[in-house]
């Protein structure tokens, strides 16, 4: 945000401080969320209205994001700029969907996981509301929200620790979640999302490949998404194995395979961020009294297509 206290109203100087805007746009995207959820819930048998329902919430809740970032954070909501929306984003359903057909595969070679059979692609359907509905509103919240203004507050390394915290523990409201669930997605997808953001500086990233992960859990695989119900999908899986290998009741986001596949994608997004100067300082060891970095920068600038 540029420095413009000698003209700001006191009330908007107010709302641009770093806890006030967390706790602002982070229970009004909070909120969608849980629209979203309880939508889900309620059209689960009929798959298209729960799709159309979803659709509209992520479009409200995109609304809230732009609008509080232009009237109370003035700035421009370049971390959803459309120009490289295709490129990033398409890039993210392609990462999670190898990333987790590749933790598919090595359970298979060693001999935890085999398909008994197939289902009619129609069973792939109901997952596609779920997908949407995490990947666009959690990613708003998690990273548009959490990680970006701890980042701009406490910088980047402490804010990778919040919001994977954070996001892991959000975790154990699942029905079937577990200690061992929450503590890997916090570390395997908490620093792997982050990083994507770091990187870029944009949600898309992370928004594809929350969207295709889950996607592919649970309509490919038929698998358990972070400890919730699961829905038959494309695959007849069966998994036999130790929970350690397995993810038992929280899914394959708490098998050792996957934490080190994606541990290891957001490693080298996290050094890439590093070596293109995208590590933001906390704010008592910053040089410059208005913009420390070049990834501060790019959150007020329009970055190039």
């Amino acid at each position: 945000m540029t420095d413009s206290s000698g003209t700001t109203p006191l009330w908007l100087r107010i709302a641009q401080l770093a806890p006030i805007r967390l706790a602002v746009l982070g229970l009004l995207l909070l909120g969608c969320l849980a629209f979203s959820n309880t939508f889900l819930e309620q059209n689960k048998a009929v798959p298209l209205q729960a799709i159309m329902a979803v659709a509209g919430m992520v479009a409200l809740a995109m609304w809230i994001y732009v609008g509080f970032a232009r009237y109370v954070e003035q700035r421009e909501p370049a971390d959803l700029a459309l120009g490289p929306m295709p490129r990033e984003l398409g890039l993210g359903l392609v990462l999670g969907t190898a990333l987790y057909t590749c933790s598919v595969l090595i359970l298979m070679a060693i001999g935890v996981m085999r398909i008994e059979g197939v289902n009619p692609p129609a069973f792939m359907l109901p997952a596609i509301a779920m997908a949407l509905s995490s990947g666009f509103l959690e990613e708003l919240l998690f990273r548009g929200a959490l990680f970006r203004i701890v980042e701009q507050w406490l910088g980047s390394w402490i804010s990778v620790f919040v919001s994977s915290v954070v996001f892991g523990v959000v975790h154990l409201m699942n029905p079937a979640a577990t200690i061992t669930g929450a503590i890997f997605i916090s570390v395997e997808a908490g620093v792997l999302l982050a990083a994507a953001y770091m990187l870029t500086r944009r949600l898309w990233l992370g928004i594809g490949f929350h969207i295709s992960w889950n996607y592919t859990q649970s309509a490919v695989f038929s698998g358990v998404v972070s400890g919730s119900v699961a829905d038959p999908g494309l695959f007849k899986t069966v998994m036999t194995g130790p929970d350690l290998l397995t993810g038992g009741s929280f899914g394959l986001e708490a098998s050792l395979i996957a934490c080190l596949l994606c541990t290891t994608a957001g490693t080298i997004l996290v050094m890439r961020a590093v070596r293109r100067g995208q590590v933001m300082q906390p704010f008592w060891s910053r040089t410059q009294p208005e913009i420390a970095t070049s990834a501060e920068r790019s959150l007020i600038e329009q970055p190039p297509a």
